[in-house]
């Protein structure tokens, strides 16, 4: 079975539509999902931007805003501006998801997470927010919280990033097929019928 990497970030506004439908379609063609949640503030900071490119070039941030919308809608998806500033720090929500890969509650984790800064508007840093979280998916607060913030789990969660990088990932989402890499929500079908294609 072909497996599809799942690249993505909290904060990146068109992972958002991406986490919400990967699994359905992956599922669908007979792919495997892996997530990898990783962070884009090394990489923005790489190229020497301290905010999202959509903050940075307004013109920019405008469309995407209007771009999402349009997006949600034909996926049936809520959007709402999230309560705080975008982007919202996502750290503690990757080290977390980190945990439920392991422990196979986080497409559902990550499913909630997202719903609850793009259509919820609740801070995703908040430890509450991210409780309910995890009680939707399954998962027990106290015990995922004490994994997430081990320094074994920080520290792939670091690597996973530097890994992302590695491979030639600039942002999010991003869909790795063996080496071939396809990058925003728009290209999930494609990296999915490439996918069957190199397993037919």
């Amino acid at each position: 079975m072909a497996v599809l990497d799942f690249w993505f970030e909290f904060a990146s506004t068109y992972s958002y539509p991406a986490a919400m439908r990967v699994e359905k379609v992956a599922a669908a063609a007979g792919v495997t999902v892996r997530w990898r949640p990783f962070l884009l503030g090394p990489i923005f900071g790489a190229q020497g931007w301290n905010d999202s490119p959509f903050n940075i070039y307004p013109v920019k941030g405008k469309y995407m805003w209007r771009d999402l919308e349009r997006i949600c809608a034909k996926e049936g998806l809520p959007l709402t501006l999230p309560p705080v500033r975008f982007p919202q720090n996502g750290l503690k929500a990757a080290r977390l998801t980190l945990v439920g890969v392991r422990e196979g509650w986080a497409p559902a984790f990550v499913r909630a997470v997202y719903t609850a800064n793009f259509a919820e508007q609740k801070d995703i840093t908040d430890d509450a927010v991210l409780g309910i979280a995890l009680r939707a998916a399954g998962a027990d607060p106290d015990a995922a919280v004490a994994a997430a913030n081990t320094a074994e789990n920080k520290a792939g969660l670091k690597t996973q990033t530097e890994a992302a990088i590695a491979l030639g990932i600039f942002g999010a989402p991003a869909f790795l097929i063996d080496d071939e890499l396809f990058w925003g929500n728009d290209r999930l079908d494609d990296a999915i019928e490439w996918a069957k294609r190199i397993t037919a």
